[in-house]
């Protein structure tokens, strides 16, 4: 039968494909490699043809397949060349060099994949050769944990589009005022979420590619972060005012961080500390917000928010379980980076002023006291979080407590 083996055989009975004319240049090799797998390894494929070059090439790819040419003279006269199955699979494990790169699923993640394996595919055959590409974070220990795939999918299934999400034309009226702490309060977030967006960017650039779940999760964080600079700018311009003041204190901070080399360590100030900090600042605009459209941003970047931090508490508590020594360098950064920002201002008084006066929600003395006691509170709020987050990450109750003392002033 024309493109498929029949009964008879090279030395007898036996499987024989009859390529009819076509040669391996125009694709005979596929007829040929679908033949062999369903033979046993072992097993001998007589091949007829009429193509001038077959037993050539035939002879070629065999020897690249690592299947074996028997020599003839074979007794059925349609038969040009038989080949032997080769003893095992190529694809069920090393041959010639090639390697497994683990299993696709989370279950298959090895511990340190080589350089050489790059972007394959997990699960992929690596054939050996090709050029090593360099990845910093190449460790199961440092780089996974096994939530990240449930919070890729949770993250996938959860975006949303500044454009519809948001009622950008809903009516509303503010004291100008009003409208200025919230553009101030905006401007704050906007500079503390570009922040946000180019560390996981970086991050992402360091990561070995095997361990996807990690690589899909920081890309969608920093989409994440991008949308969020989108709409809080869009927010403070809506009215048609300008942008407020950008602080040298919250500056020193946010670059406080972006100084950071190390791939845990900033993930522990980023998302534990700072991103964690920022969840109350949200919930506190979702409470205090004095239009709908402040609302509705607040409390669509507090779910976004509340996945990244959920990711960087799990990544630092699978590496805590694993190193020792890791609570002394998390100790560690958190008191350079106070040491460091020691003689700036803390947090923008512009920006505390805003949050006053959106919680206020009136001009006299009982509405601002009620103000300023919010913020307070928010202030506990945030140290609170601090200290249960490091108390997850099995810091003593009076550890967690100092560190979350020395958080820098600014918030993130």
């Amino acid at each position: 039968m024309t493109g498929a083996p029949d009964t008879g055989g090279p030395g007898g009975p036996g499987p024989v494909l009859d390529l009819a004319g076509l040669g391996f240049g125009e694709g005979a090799h596929l007829l040929v490699r679908r033949a062999l797998a369903g033979l046993a390894p072992g097993a001998v494929l007589g091949v007829a043809g009429h193509d001038p070059a077959l037993p050539l090439h035939l002879a070629a790819w065999c020897r690249r397949e690592g299947h074996r040419m028997l020599p003839g003279p074979f007794p059925d006269p349609r038969v040009r060349a038989a080949v032997r199955r080769r003893p095992r699979d190529r694809d069920t494990g090393r041959r010639h060099g090639a390697e497994r790169a683990g299993s696709p699923g989370p279950d298959g993640v090895v511990a340190r994949p080589p350089a050489h394996w790059g972007p394959a595919a997990r699960g992929a055959l690596v054939e050996a050769g090709g050029p090593p590409v360099p990845f910093d974070v190449a460790d199961r220990d440092i780089a996974w944990t096994d939530l990240a795939p449930r919070l890729y999918a949770h993250a996938a299934a959860a975006q949303w589009d500044p454009a519809t999400a948001v009622d950008w034309a809903a009516p509303f009226t503010l004291p100008d005022a009003v409208e200025q702490a919230v553009v101030q309060v905006m401007t704050y977030l906007v500079e503390n979420e570009q922040t946000a967006l180019v560390i996981p960017a970086r991050l992402l650039a360091r990561v070995h590619p095997h361990f996807r779940e990690v690589l899909q999760l920081l890309a969608v964080q920093a989409a994440d972060e991008a949308r969020h600079v989108e709409v809080f700018t869009r927010r403070a311009l809506l009215r048609g005012g300008r942008m407020g003041t950008s602080s040298a204190g919250g500056r020193a901070s946010l670059a406080s961080l972006l100084a950071e080399p190390d791939f845990s360590l900033a993930f522990f100030l980023l998302s534990v500390l700072g991103e964690g900090s920022f969840l109350s600042l949200l919930g506190f605009l979702d409470r205090y917000a004095p239009d709908p459209v402040t609302r509705r941003v607040a409390r669509l970047a507090r779910r976004d928010e509340a996945r990244h931090v959920a990711f960087g508490v799990a990544h630092l508590a699978h590496r805590a379980d694993r190193d020792p020594a890791l609570h002394g360098r998390l100790r560690g950064a958190v008191e350079r980076r106070h040491d460091a920002l020691r003689d700036t201002a803390g947090l923008n008084d512009d920006v505390f002023d805003a949050l006053v006066v959106l919680a206020a929600g009136a001009w006299t003395p009982e509405a601002v006291a009620r103000g300023h006691r919010a913020v307070r509170r928010l202030r506990e709020e945030m140290d609170e979080g601090r200290r249960h987050r490091l108390a997850r990450l099995g810091f003593p109750d009076d550890e967690a407590a100092e560190l979350s003392a020395l958080h820098t002033r600014s918030f993130m």
